[in-house]
């Protein structure tokens, strides 16, 4: 598990660091390009969410053929179903590519202004949103490529592509942006350029490692059984991403520069979090190839353990996340409103870290035994239902401050975490020769 969860957590970090440096230049341009940027990452990520199944997807699928030695067949010119299962996750990230920019067209400009964005912060949201949505095509075929790699024991090569990314993000950011003066739409123009770059080189390592040829396939039987993981997961997603657009429009009520700081102390811990996922990563995979070879012991083994690493996670992390959390916002602006948010943020939601590392892990397992209905169940409570309906009483009704809102994520996610663990330990202990869970 570390060996495989250190490269996918360094990638994460690349990938949250190449966030933070969009914002870090956004904030150059200014307070209104720095909400903008804020409120158009929102929206983005809810419109892209439909797609970000599909490396848990690939993964699911993938995982369990490897197991089963399919991978020898793939590599010796075969009729390996890991072959068929790629090239169907790659013409599945296509038509979701098309599907996303369809959906933004239509309602992006609706959405931006729905989170709060004022008529001055509204056209420099949407110009990085026209320019992201035109490109999701290269997000989609990252997400699939490195699902696909995942599954075969291999989270470098991502990490290696995030990091090259962040990098070229650092020198294409200012040339873009200040050298053609191109604003807000050169950050969006890095961005796009880097993720089709990425999705070529994942894509051509894939093939290279299997000795195959990519072809974007749309066999309907395959797409039936590959979109029972995707949806689940993407819907799983669309709810965190829901969950956040609903904050962050409740958030928008008391002004943009609100809205800045919660993004931006959302990004910190996002940051401190990346050796969760990284781990999540792993988990999926170890787990999904020990189900294809039969090995239930050794699945009921690898969560016990993924919970114990990933406590020894958040007792490094929460320290971080609630005494450096000035020092860290103050990187990224001078103004206040948009400081003091941030750090609220961060303090609060440190007492549910861990519980969001349970989540992550019964996840994991629950995708690699492609029983991903729970998960989804569960976001859409967590993330969506519960939080919309006590926001809305306490923000709108009641007239409560905004970090009571910061408060009542915390007590979801512990509540969630406690439901997610027992759950898994069931089915795992309904697994044939399933060993017991302490």
């Amino acid at each position: 598990m570390i060996r495989l969860s250190i490269p996918a957590s360094m990638g994460m970090v690349f990938n949250t660091l190449y966030n933070l440096t969009d914002i870090w230049f956004a904030g150059y341009l200014g307070d209104d390009a720095l909400a903008g940027l804020s409120i158009a990452g929102s929206v983005f990520f809810l419109l892209l969410s439909i797609g970000l199944g599909i490396q848990a997807g690939a993964s699911a699928m993938i995982a369990p053929e490897v197991g089963r030695g399919a991978v020898k067949d793939a590599v010796k010119g075969g009729t390996s179903p890991v072959k068929y299962w790629i090239n169907n996750v790659t013409g599945m990230a296509i038509g979701f590519s098309v599907l996303s920019f369809l959906l933004g067209a239509f309602t992006a400009r609706s959405l931006v202004v729905l989170l709060g964005a004022e008529p001055h912060v509204e056209p420099l949201a949407m110009e990085y949103l026209w320019v992201t949505l035109a490109g999701s095509i290269g997000f989609m075929l990252s997400f699939g490529a490195a699902g696909a790699l995942m599954a075969l024991g291999d989270t470098k090569s991502n990490r290696n592509a995030l990091a090259i990314g962040f990098f070229a993000n650092f020198a294409l950011n200012p040339l873009f942006t200040f050298g053609l003066g191109l604003g807000v739409t050169g950050i969006a123009l890095a961005t796009v350029i880097i993720k089709i770059a990425t999705a070529f080189y994942l894509l051509r390592v894939l093939a290279k490692r299997l000795d195959i040829r990519i072809r974007p396939a749309f066999d309907w039987s395959r797409w039936q059984a590959l979109l029972k993981q995707v949806l689940p997961a993407s819907f799983n997603t669309l709810t965190i991403v829901l969950g956040g657009f609903i904050t962050v429009a409740l958030i928008g009520q008391f002004g943009s520069h609100h809205v800045a700081g919660y993004t931006v102390g959302l990004r910190l811990e996002q940051l401190l979090l990346l050796p969760a996922l990284g781990l999540n990563s792993a988990v999926m995979a170890i787990a999904g190839q020990n189900l294809g070879a039969g090995n239930s012991a050794r699945v009921a083994e690898t969560y016990q353990k993924s919970l114990v690493i990933g406590l020894a996670m958040a007792l490094f992390s929460i320290p971080i996340m609630y005494f450096l959390s000035p020092l860290m916002m103050s990187f990224f602006t001078d103004t206040d409103a948009i400081k003091n948010t941030g750090v609220t943020y961060l303090r609060i939601d440190a007492l549910a870290f861990y519980a969001y590392v349970v989540l992550f892990q019964s996840v994991a397992v629950l995708q690699a035994m492609r029983k991903p209905m729970l998960p989804m169940y569960l976001g859409i409570a967590r993330q969506l239902v519960i939080p919309a309906i006590i926001n809305y009483v306490l923000i709108v009704l009641w007239d409560y401050p905004m970090v009571s809102m910061f408060y009542t994520i915390v007590i979801v996610v512990v509540i969630s975490s406690v439901i997610a663990h027992f759950y898994t330990k069931r089915e795992i202990s309904r697994l044939p020769q399933a060993g017991a869970l302490d």
